[in-house]
């Protein structure tokens, strides 16, 4: 069992990098108009800087590496976060511009990013069979295809959420430390040092973000953490997993599968592409409804920590 203090050590230098790096990115984003214009779809009103995602990315790498840096996990995430980041930084630019970036170049580079983890070992590779007790191992395709599946998936649905001032990083907060307690339950030392690293990496980057933000992750700092997320539960909550416990992780990561579902639905009952971005998500709907930035966060806060708790109570039931 990983000592306690590591845990302590490895959130205090996240979130220290977090809180230290973000004015310097800040100053460098205004300073060369990489900035998030106001427009029809957006809730600001002035320029917000851009790329704190940077400082997100940077704060988990070298938080995370001081004791993970032995580990696939740890790399599969550094390397793969790092193509996730920088397709990001070029969607950024392109609405720094006022110009919307294709989406395939980014889907392909999600893809890319998914199998990156695959050859690190780190994939979805079965289920057990409670009833048979037996374990069902996946084909090396399915085992591939389902990985991809979620990765992609959740490096997208993190990224959806990033429409309100301080949402996605709270949330995102909250899933990595419902993935610390899950890993510690489990005796995942390495993947609670990752999701601890990733929450004071998030929690730093907060500070700066929540209503009235002064920077936004970006597309850049969204994603990797949705990436992020789905690595460090593939490799944690999914490992060895039961038939039932299969829904710790989809608990843990509640709220951006329950907005994504609600988003996508939407969007093929009115036949509009489905990546094509709108006013439609839930924290649009909860804003319209006359919820104010800060309300409408805080009580999508409370369904995620509800999530969480329902993950962590299947994770002891299951064993």
């Amino acid at each position: 069992m990983i000592p306690i203090w590591s845990l302590f050590i490895c959130f205090a230098i996240a979130i220290a990098i977090s809180l230290a790096t973000i004015p310097l990115v800040r100053v460098f984003a205004l300073r060369t108009g990489f900035v998030d214009r106001p427009n029809s779809r957006k809730i600001h009103r002035e320029p917000i800087p851009l790329l704190g995602g940077l400082a997100i990315y940077l704060a988990f790498v070298v938080a995370a590496g001081l004791v993970g840096h032995k580990h696939s996990t740890f790399w599969g995430i550094t390397v793969g976060g790092l193509l996730i980041f920088c397709i990001g930084v070029i969607d950024d630019f392109y609405k720094t511009r006022g110009k919307d970036f294709k989406a395939w170049p980014k889907f392909l580079t999600q893809i890319l990013a998914s199998l990156i983890l695959v050859v690190y070992h780190i994939r979805i590779s079965g289920v057990n069979l409670p009833l048979y007790h037996s374990y069902f191992t996946f084909p090396l395709w399915l085992s591939v295809l389902a990985t991809v599946f979620w990765v992609v998936g959740m490096t997208n649905m993190m990224n959806f959420l990033d429409g309100v001032d301080g949402l996605a990083a709270g949330l995102a907060s909250i899933s990595s430390m419902t993935l610390v307690l899950i890993a510690l339950m489990k005796g995942q030392d390495t993947m609670a040092i990752l999701a601890v690293s990733l929450v004071g990496a998030c929690l730093g980057f907060l500070k700066y973000n929540f209503h009235p933000a002064r920077i936004f992750m970006g597309d850049a700092g969204a994603t990797f953490l949705g990436y992020a997320l789905a690595a460090i539960a593939i490799d944690g909550a999914f490992k060895s997993a039961t038939l039932v416990s299969v829904a710790v992780p989809v608990l843990a990561l509640g709220v951006p599968i329950l907005d994504t579902v609600w988003v996508v639905s939407r969007r093929f009952k009115e036949r509009r592409p489905v990546y094509v971005a709108d006013k439609g998500h839930t924290f649009h709907m909860m804003m319209k409804s006359g919820l104010t930035q800060i309300q409408t966060v805080a009580i999508l806060y409370l369904v995620g920590v509800c999530f969480s708790l329902a993950s962590i109570l299947v994770e002891i039931v299951s064993h």
